[in-house]
């Protein structure tokens, strides 16, 4: 996944479609025009889907079930689910197509005060979260290769957020090829993967390192579905571009159902793979399971040369979060008079200097938060899965909403078996909130302290600088 937010993809505008300054104004000119075709859909979800998450989480899915068997089965549940949703969404961005995504739909579904909630989720959570945890990620394959300490995870990831956000604020652009490298990084790691582990043997009998701790009698189904689910995430930001997609009724839903097929069984074989080179325990004890699957394979070499590689992956990945998010949050300003200071652009930087210092403060901020918990990552997936879920389900709650509200709305593509679907996706999303909720600890707490912050904000937030747009199903 692009964690969280995963956020790699465009940024999440404002319905204003709020412009840097000498950009022009939105005309039809500079709308977006329809150019992806179904395989260029299909590679851009691919790439979002598959993150660094999937070389760190399915240690801690491991960890959290009671059987081989029933990890398994948990990946493939978890492209099931992700499948469900991403009808719901198909709907919703064929018939309501623009590049706010969720903000444009909650807006219309339930107005100002939830897409402010959204929005400001998106500021202080949902991208600087996945920020700081592309950040241990990084920080845990870097220390495979030079380890600096105990600390050393949350040296590199803090390391790599003020390098990364000072790069952008000085205006080094990272272009186009940073989602083709890394796409190609991320998807060739885990093929890589995938071949050793399906066709080597380990020399020796996986054994558990001394840090494993028992199986757990019972699976955790929740915890387990928490991480899974983290590692789907990105399916949704297809939504970003549906105004910029061929033939739309038939690609969108074409491509996420295709692209979605083609990430479970990509999750399921390197997850076998990692199981025929560590074992369950080993799995469940490992901090870098691909790196200890490839050294107990290939040995120390391919360990040192895959964590090299994935560590570059977590680079690339958090550049692109970094670069989107301050966008979105530069959005955020230009719309919200209480936060005027993150919508000023910095001409001669070509950047959103306010928003990048901003976004870059609280991502430290989240990095010294997984340190004092001594389990960045995990503490990275606590603190961003509830709000993350909780909008998911609001999100299911608005297609049937705009249904009601806009019954005779040219609909590209239906939900199938509507209303079961959405009704699925919701009770599943409302789940997984639950889950995030109950067996999750201190970073869960601190997420939503966050989200109620701003609630509080809205008592005091002055009149929006922009009104609702018309929604013709364009």
């Amino acid at each position: 996944m692009r964690p969280a937010t995963s956020e790699t993809s465009g940024s999440v505008l404002p319905a204003s479609g709020a412009l840097p300054p000498g950009t022009g104004s939105a005309t039809a000119a500079n709308q977006p025009r329809p150019q992806l075709s179904t395989l260029d859909t299909i590679a851009l979800v691919v790439g979002l889907v598959i993150g660094a998450g999937i070389f760190s989480a399915p240690a801690l899915v491991a960890g959290n079930a009671a059987t081989p068997g029933h990890m398994l089965m948990a990946w493939v549940f978890g492209g099931l689910l992700s499948l469900v949703g991403a009808m719901c969404y198909a709907e919703l961005a064929t018939a309501h197509p623009h590049a706010g995504g969720d903000y444009h739909y909650l807006r219309l579904a339930f107005g100002d005060k939830v897409s402010f909630l959204f929005a400001w989720a998106r500021l202080t959570i949902i991208p600087t979260g996945s920020i700081a945890l592309l950040g241990y990620v990084f920080g845990d394959y870097a220390s495979q290769v030079v380890s600096i300490g105990p600390y050393s995870s949350a040296v590199y990831a803090a390391v790599m957020v003020v390098v990364l956000t000072a790069i952008n604020i000085v205006g080094l652009k990272s272009g186009k090829w940073t989602q083709n490298l890394l796409t190609l990084l991320e998807v060739g790691g885990v093929v890589l993967i995938i071949v050793a582990g399906l066709l080597l043997s380990p020399a020796e009998a996986p054994a558990a390192p001394a840090t494993t701790s028992t199986a757990p009698a019972v699976t955790q189904w929740g915890l387990v579905l928490i991480f899974v689910m983290l590692t789907y995430g990105g399916w949704n930001e297809a939504a970003y571009v549906s105004a910029e997609v061929i033939g739309p009724r038939r690609t969108l839903p074409l491509a996420l159902f295709w692209s979605l097929c083609i990430v479970t069984a990509l999750y399921l074989l390197v997850n076998l793979a990692y199981l025929n080179g560590l074992g369950m325990s080993g799995m469940a004890g490992s901090s870098a399971v691909a790196a200890d699957t490839m050294r107990a394979l290939v040995g120390p070499q391919g360990a040192g040369w895959i964590s090299t590689l994935i560590a570059i992956s977590a680079l690339t990945s958090a550049n692109a979060t970094i670069l989107t998010g301050a966008r979105t949050n530069y959005a955020f300003g230009r719309d919200t008079p209480m936060f005027r200071a993150l919508g000023v652009w910095n001409t001669g930087k070509g950047a959103p200097v306010n928003a990048l210092l901003a976004q870059g403060a609280i991502a430290l901020g989240l990095v010294l938060l997984g340190a004092v918990t001594r389990s960045g990552f995990a503490t990275m997936v606590e603190y961003t899965a509830p709000v993350f879920w909780l909008f998911f389900v609001l999100t299911g709650i608005a297609l049937f909403v705009l249904r009601r509200r806009m019954p005779d709305l040219p609909r590209r593509f239906k939900v199938p078996l509507y209303p079961l679907t959405p009704l699925v996706f919701c009770a599943s999303s409302g789940y997984l909130l639950y889950a995030s909720l109950v067996h999750t600890g201190i970073g869960a707490l601190v997420g939503l302290g966050v989200l109620a912050s701003g609630a509080v904000l809205l008592l005091f937030r002055g009149p929006s600088s922009t009104t609702a747009d018309a929604d013709h199903g364009a």
